[in-house]
């Protein structure tokens, strides 16, 4: 897989997390009474990670693209 399909991979599923933060389905699960406190912060930390591989990822095809120049 090259790097920019990586960067497409991780993109795809970075926007799907955001859906899932965004839906009424999860607010109602880390909303209820019985969930793992800590499940909000879970998925906060994917999306942090995967942004931090997105950014990673970015960089290297930008230097990629300036050393083929």
């Amino acid at each position: 897989m090259k790097a920019v399909e990586i960067l497409n991979e991780l993109n795809s599923s970075y926007n799907t997390m955001v859906k899932i933060t965004q839906s009424e389905e999860w607010q109602e699960l880390i909303n209820c009474e019985d969930a793992d406190p800590e499940m909000k912060t879970h998925l906060e930390d994917v999306l942090h990670y995967l942004s931090e591989a997105m950014g990673s990822v970015e960089q290297f095809l930008e230097v990629q693209s300036t050393e083929c120049k």
